[in-house]
């Protein structure tokens, strides 16, 4: 039993379980706010633009309620009187979500690669053509094998 809590702590303390964590946890909070703007920012103008479309309460009623009733206000409003509904407007809301969501993944990550991509600096050394050594980039003679170079530059 110690050898195996010996593992266990092992695993829970290494950086990939840790940042899978902090990932999941971020993730959902991201999840929240993608969500309300969504619904709150970018479907209001959609719904505007449609003259007053609300996607989410968008259905279509494969069969009447218990009391032969088709026409009903919401989806919720329908499961209650029993009816079954396709509730298409909900799916159309949802991949809204995901592709907004996958975007802003899309710019975070394309964002910390470039933070991390390493910064071209200009060359401090070159090697000698004869000898392959390597020499400093402003040398006219190579001091291993006394090659004069061209392109160097001169004092």
């Amino acid at each position: 039993m110690n050898r195996v809590w010996k593992e266990f702590k092992e695993f829970a303390i290494k950086g990939n379980a840790v940042d899978l964590a902090v990932g999941v946890i971020i993730g959902a909070a991201f999840g929240s706010i993608v969500s309300s703007l969504v619904k709150d920012i970018i479907m209001p103008p959609i719904s505007l633009l449609t003259g007053g479309l609300d996607f989410s309460n968008k259905f279509v009623v494969l069969r009447a309620a218990k009391d032969g009733a088709t026409a009903f206000n919401t989806p919720a409003d329908a499961v209650k009187m029993g009816a079954v509904t396709w509730n298409y407007g909900n799916f159309i809301t949802l991949v809204i979500n995901f592709a907004i969501v996958a975007f802003a993944v899309f710019l975070l990550v394309r964002g910390i690669n470039k933070m991390n991509r390493p910064t071209e600096k200009e060359p401090v050394s070159k090697e000698c053509p004869a000898c392959a050594m390597t020499i400093p980039i402003k040398a006219t003679r190579c001091p291993h094998c006394t090659t004069e170079l061209a392109g160097g530059a001169r004092s």
